[in-house]
């Protein structure tokens, strides 16, 4: 993601008004006026003094104002067009109209309006002039008539149709009118307005400006995480494109105040129909009036922290409210609330990324966008403790600017115990709001113990416990105070988990025995040691690490009557289990030291028990009634032998004995687990079958048997587990599959890799044997016209299964739901023709099948093809009709040659093909060439050397240039090639592949990170290309600019190349930058160019001795390079 530096989206302006007129006519006359009298109302004004100009351009301090201006005002006088330099200040200030949505007025002073849009009269005789002037740049004169006839159809003030030509007059309603846009609408976004750009771009797309239709978009997110901020830019940016505009904050607050809700209806009102004489006696008499006066009107209205639903029906309950095209922003932590009001678009704020995290954190503690050097390490401690919340940044940025390291090292360490209370207090409002006890105390518990666990257990450890979980986990997710990740896993942000934790301590700071909850292992070991429990507590968690086991006696926790959560780790106890609270619902206790459960520690409530990695022999030597137990975690325990005797467990559902490696005997009892739905037994090696109860399991849906060697069968009765959705039976020693598995009719995966079998009669030959029959196991021969009984079936994994050509399935194709297929390290040649078939596959593993010579059509809706490794591999199917295909994996394929129909993948975001050597260059030019995707990916291929078409080169990670400016052309995006290698001492490393712009013109550093998902690993140079919007780094002709790629410690960038792809302005097509008939110089940055200053760099211009648009040579080693680099940052951060 990019993250913008906080130049880029700069709130604070130098100026409020911007005055362009032709001294000559006006200077000391009524521009002196109008000078003066805005002025004395207030309004900072640039005028620029300089009566005489010089040179060919515009000064770049002119160029500064027009662009740190608010408002620009023109007066076109009859002179006006015969300066150049007024026509120069005039073209800039239209451009920053359309970029900035400047708002830009012009005067007529005796002028005819009809005369500047059309060039007639004085500005004919003018425009005569310059074309003769500026023959051979007739571009420049076109410019300057687009922007005449574009500041002439602006709605701005005619002398001779104002007050009967009366300049005092006329002068007095320019000021009004201009003191009333600016007082009434721009709001203040921040100090420090980092990476609120990308974010605002991302909602203003979801508005749909354009559209006619009322559209209303819900802004959520956790408190803290930017809501507000981002609506008020978006307010900034939007607000002149609208017949009436409000912003209405914080009606949390001022709705709970008196007649706060008549307050808010009487502001909405007076904003948009700018007018306070305006009568609401009632919030249903405000509600009639926002109807019959705003239904006519386009209006852009922002509703900041809406938390109840009686605050949307007062201001904006139905879109029929609104005029069309109104734009609703609805800001607000309750997602429930979005969801009612039924918004046609909900976006959900997110964190900042580490680079805008350090970079906002900086600038309110240092002043600047990096820390200093003493401090950096501190700094990016703080930064992973906010853990992305510009409010905490700001905070605590604040909080430590000009202090020592002694008092940073000091505050650090009292944050990681006790949370600063302004975060604590913004925070906690989400908490406050939370409508009864039984929904916090959920949201406590989570804090406490449960983050990170699976949510369909903490629903059931927590209903046990009377708290209605389901609902109240929806309802803490709706608020943004609990979220669950693709793995179903409760997660909860750093700062919540302490808000939380600390609403639990302040109770009783100094006797943490008296604590609802207690978790801190200080708090913990002093209770436990001192034995200073009380009934308060109601769950205790202490998590001591395996080298520092401690022991106390289990009569510390006999006045805990209420306890009923109770998580251990490598804790001992001694003493009688007696004591322990009989309300105990959830027991996890990882390193239970005893052989066996003893009789005394009887819990009848508990609802799951997690005993991984204990040391029991036996589970109970006795059976032992738990009737509400529905969870059984003994995983890693290693002694175990056997599992318990389940008949006095009637209720569990889960069963989880992975890597139980001593386990060899699973009790026959468990086929009376009726509720039984999941059962993993994962690596347990000495488990060599299953008992035939074992079959009678209709509820089960996921069974995982891999890694369990020693298991060589599944019994017939298979095909009677009738709930099977799930079976994991990779690298066991199975060499049959019973022919009743086509009797599930719910199995949807199926994974068998590893399962090699005999040689002879490999287990997956023996699975499409018995599909492959027509009607009964008695007719082996008989190949049915489908695969009967499998049509749920969605991912298939045959993994290394020894299949050949005379053993892989021939009737692939007739899986009517499969999505995900993976053929890996098989023995084949070919693949079954039947595979194009597979209408729903997406995915389609084909690595390391070494023998694999040729690929049959595919799938029309492949997503993904992964064929790493096939060096045999001679072709692929013509790819022209998968118009879906994204990802092509081709790393290794050492005979490929090309790839038919590379040109019409329009969807694909990722290439790899390092190692293809067959490739030649002009097929590889091709594809560099006639690659189009944008953004996230890039392709790979083997090379040593950027193109020649690529304009910009140079050797290293980085390349120096000039953007080039051309007439009538916008920059849309750019390419970016590189060459890289791999170390030879190749590590997995957790860097992220990024492109970094650094804008010296415009002062600004923004990172694309990641630009791909993986980096392609081989032991010889490769190219890697990727095209990036310029939509996100906003680079300009002009701008001197340095793009530095970075794919890790553990590669090398050798080479690194630029191009440029533009899109004409006024008919939109896109031509590639240097195919345009252009020049042949290259512009290139030398950073030995930069002045002591930080402020000018001036361009040295060469050519590549064959002629052409060459590399460029910036002759400074690398070390040099980051050293001026720096130096160059360091001035400008102090500017």
């Amino acid at each position: 993601m990019a993250s913008l530096a906080s130049s880029s989206s700069q709130s604070k302006w130098m100026y409020d008004v911007f005055l362009s007129f032709r001294g000559l006519d006006t200077r000391k006359t009524f521009t002196d006026h109008l000078y003066l009298a805005l002025k004395e109302a207030g309004i900072n004004t640039f005028r620029d003094n300089n009566e005489i100009r010089r040179g060919e351009d515009i000064s770049s301090d002119l160029v500064k104002a027009i662009q740190g201006s608010r408002v620009s005002v023109i007066v076109f006088s009859k002179n006006y067009a015969s300066s150049r330099w007024c026509l120069e200040e005039l073209e800039k200030i239209m451009e920053c109209r359309r970029i900035v949505r400047q708002l830009v007025f012009p005067i007529f002073y005796d002028v005819d309006p009809s005369d500047v849009r059309k060039q007639m009269g004085p500005f004919e005789k003018a425009f005569e002039e310059h074309e003769e002037r500026f023959l051979l740049d007739i571009d420049k004169v076109l410019n300057w008539r687009r922007a005449l006839i574009e500041a002439g159809n602006l709605s701005g003030w005619d002398l001779r149709n104002t007050h009967d030509g009366h300049e005092a007059k006329f002068i007095k309603k320019i000021v009004e009118e201009i003191s009333r846009e600016l007082s009434s609408t721009y709001l203040f976004v921040a100090l420090y307005p980092v990476g609120i750009e990308p974010r605002m771009q991302e909602i203003t797309s979801l508005l749909c400006v354009g559209s006619t239709d009322v559209c209303v978009v819900g802004i959520w997110g956790m408190g803290g995480t930017g809501k507000t901020t981002i609506a008020k830019a978006i307010y900034n940016q939007l607000y002149r494109s609208f017949e009436g505009q409000s912003f209405i904050a914080n009606i949390g607050e001022t709705w709970k105040k008196d007649k706060g809700s008549i307050r808010l209806q009487k502001q909405l009102l007076s904003d948009i129909l700018k007018t306070s004489k305006i009568m609401v006696t009632n919030i249903d008499r405000g509600i009639n009036i926002i109807h019959e006066r705003l239904s006519c009107r386009r209006v852009l209205v922002i509703l900041d922290d809406v938390d109840k639903l009686d605050q949307l029906n007062a201001l904006g309950r139905s879109c029929g409210w609104f005029g069309p095209g109104s734009r609703i922003i609805i800001t607000t932590r309750d997602k429930h609330l979005l969801d009612v009001l039924k918004v046609d678009k909900v976006y959900m704020t997110r964190e900042m990324d580490e680079t805008e995290s350090l970079e906002l954190f900086s600038w309110h503690a240092f002043r600047r966008s990096y820390p200093d050097e003493d401090f950096f390490e501190f700094s990016r401690n703080i930064v992973d403790y906010s853990g992305g919340l510009p409010l905490a940044l700001e905070v605590l940025g604040s909080y430590l600017f000009n202090r020592s390291i002694t008092e940073w090292q000091s505050a650090l360490a009292k944050l990681r115990k006790i949370p600063h209370d302004h975060i604590l207090t913004k925070l906690k409002i989400s908490f406050d709001a939370l409508s009864d006890d039984k929904i916090k105390d959920v949201f406590l518990d989570i804090c406490c113990y449960f983050i990170g666990m699976d949510k369909g257990c903490v629903i059931q450890i927590l209903d046990a416990c009377g708290l209605f979980a389901g609902i109240n986990i929806s309802i803490l997710m709706e608020r943004c105070l609990v979220s669950v990740n693709e793995k179903n896993k409760l997660m909860m942000h750093d700062l919540l988990r302490d808000m939380g934790r600390e609403i639990v301590r302040k109770i009783s700071p100094k006797e943490p025995g008296s604590c609802s909850r207690l978790w801190d292992e200080e708090d913990v070991v002093e209770v436990l040691t001192r034995h200073t429990g009380t009934k308060a507590i109601e769950g205790l968690g202490l998590n001591l690490p395996k080298s520092n086991k401690m022991n106390f006696n289990t009569i510390a926790f006999r006045k805990m009557q209420k306890l009923r959560l109770l998580q251990l780790c490598h804790v001992q106890l001694t003493g009688d289990y007696k004591h322990f609270s009989y309300g105990l619902r959830w027991l996890c206790w990882h390193g239970f030291p005893l052989k066996c459960i003893p009789s005394a520690f009887y819990q009848g409530n508990l609802v799951a028990i997690d005993l991984r990695y204990s040391n029991l022999k036996l589970v109970w030597k006795d059976p032992l009634l738990l009737e509400k137990l529905t969870i059984l975690n003994l995983s890693h325990s290693q002694h175990l032998i056997q599992t318990p005797d389940f008949s006095k467990l009637p209720n569990l559902e889960q069963l989880i004995l992975k890597n139980c490696t001593g386990l060899y005997l699973v009790h026959e009892s468990i086929g009376n687990l009726k509720r039984l739905v999941f059962l993993n037994l994962r690596d347990c090696k000495c488990l060599r079958n299953l008992p035939r109860s074992f079959y009678k399991l209709k509820s089960l849906e996921t069974l995982i048997l891999s890694g369990c060697s020693k298991i060589d069968h599944l019994a017939d009765e298979l095909g009677e587990m009738e709930s099977l959705i799930t079976l994991i039976a990779d690298n066991t020693a199975i060499k049959k599959v019973p022919y009743t598995i086509g009797r599930l009719k719910n199995l949807r995966y199926l994974s068998l890799c590893g399962c090699k079998g005999s040689p002879s009669k490999s287990f997956p030959s023996l699975l499409w044997s018995w599909i492959s029959r027509r009607q009964s196991p008695q007719s082996p021969s008989l190949l049915p016209t489908s695969l009967q009984g499998l049509n749920s079936l969605r991912s298939l994994y045959l993994a290394d299964c020894n299949l050949s050509d005379d053993t892989i399935p021939k009737d692939l194709g007739s899986l009517p739901s499969l999505t995900d297929l993976n053929l890996s390290s098989n023995s084949f040649t070919s693949l079954p023709s039947s595979l194009r078939g597979l209408s729903k596959l997406h995915s389609l593993w084909l690595d390391h099948c070494v023998k694999l010579r040729s690929i049959p059509d595919l799938p029309t809706r492949l997503s993904a093809l992964y064929a790493t490794n096939c060096p045999a591999l001679e072709t692929t199917p013509n790819l022209s009709e998968i118009s879906t295909l994204q990802t092509l994996s081709l790393t290794n394929c050492h005979n490929l040659v090309e790839i038919p129909g590379f040109e019409m993948l329009n969807s694909v975001r990722s290439i790899q093909m390092g190692g293809c050597h067959k490739i030649t260059n002009t097929v590889r030019d091709s594809m560099l060439k006639g690659w189009t995707t944008i953004g996230f990916g890039g392709i790979f291929l083997p090379g040593n050397d950027i193109p020649d078409w690529f304009i910009y080169k140079d050797d290293g990670p980085s390349v120096f240039f000039e953007v080039p400016q051309l007439n009538d052309h916008i920059l849309e995006n750019f390419r970016v090639c590189i060459v890289y290698s791999c170390l030879d001492n190749y590590m997995e490393s957790g860097d992220l592949p990024s492109v970094s712009v650094i804008n010296y013109t415009k002062g600004t550093i923004q990172t694309f990170k990641p630009v791909t998902p993986d980096v392609v690993i081989s032991p010889e140079d490769l190219l890697w290309q990727s095209i990036l919007s310029n939509k996100v780094f906003k680079m300009e002709g002009g701008d001197e600019v340095e793009v530095i790629v970075d794919f890790g410690p553990q590669f090398t960038v050798k080479k690194t190349g630029i191009n440029f792809v533009y899109i004409n302005s006024m008919d939109g097509t896109m031509i590639q930058y240097p195919s345009i008939s252009h020049g042949n110089a290259i512009e290139c940055i030398d950073v030995e160019d930069i002045d002591n200053d930080g402020t000018e760099i001036t361009c040295k211009r060469g050519r590549e001795s064959g002629g052409g648009a060459g590399p460029s040579n910036s002759c400074i080693d690398d070390k040099d390079r980051q050293s001026k680099r720096m130096r160059f940052l360091c001035r400008f951060s102090h500017c």
